[in-house]
């Protein structure tokens, strides 16, 4: 029975509905590759940032730092692209001011007290 009427229209919905399935993986593939580069542009920035701000000493220990601690070295890094875009670092950040920072900014493992009665 094939060639009837209703095979063609079936044939033609379905051949619409893998085009716009195709546009849509298109439109998605598009949306991730932008994103991607905004990514890339903004890790760039904030490494130029640093490179500004930190003196080698203070960039080897950071590194150091998120070798061991990946998310307390995206913390670090942050705090410090936002004090130099706020304006609050003067002069450039060598290791021992690194080190006061990396103090402040590490929680603290004994922030809890077990008291026994």
């Amino acid at each position: 029975m094939s060639g009837s009427p209703d095979d063609d229209e079936l044939d033609e919905l379905r051949r619409k509905k893998m085009e716009q399935l195709k546009e849509q993986q298109q439109q998605q593939g598009g949306n991730e590759e932008a994103r991607k580069r905004q990514q890339e542009q903004a890790d760039a920035q904030k490494q130029a940032v640093l490179r500004q701000h930190l003196t080698d000493g203070a960039r080897k220990r950071l590194n150091s730092v998120k070798m061991s601690k990946p998310d307390f070295g995206e913390k670090v890094e942050r705090q410090v692209v936002a004090l130099a875009q706020s304006g609050r670092i003067q002069g450039k950040i060598d290791e021992e001011k690194m080190k006061e920072l990396l103090k402040e900014l590490k929680p603290d493992s004994n922030s809890f007290n077990i008291k026994r009665r």
